[in-house]
């Protein structure tokens, strides 16, 4: 990939990244179904959804803090 086009994919990335951490974004997603959060969710999941936070954040070492089968 030439020098140019590799700037030009690197720009295109940033703003989509951009874009897709605007408020305005967070806000319209909300609204569509397939984006709505679930209050009442199985132990379970809640479980796992806690587990990827914390790799996330950089919180979990070596050790799984939740087994995922």
């Amino acid at each position: 990939m030439t020098r140019n086009k590799l700037e030009k994919t690197e720009r295109l990335a940033a703003e989509v990244r951009r874009q897709i951490g605007a408020e305005a974004m967070k806000r319209f997603l909300r609204t569509l179904p397939a984006f709505r959060t679930e209050t009442d969710i199985p132990d379970r999941f809640g479980q796992l959804l806690d587990h990827l936070d914390r790799v996330e954040d950089g919180d979990v070492g070596w050790r799984r803090a939740v087994r995922v089968d």
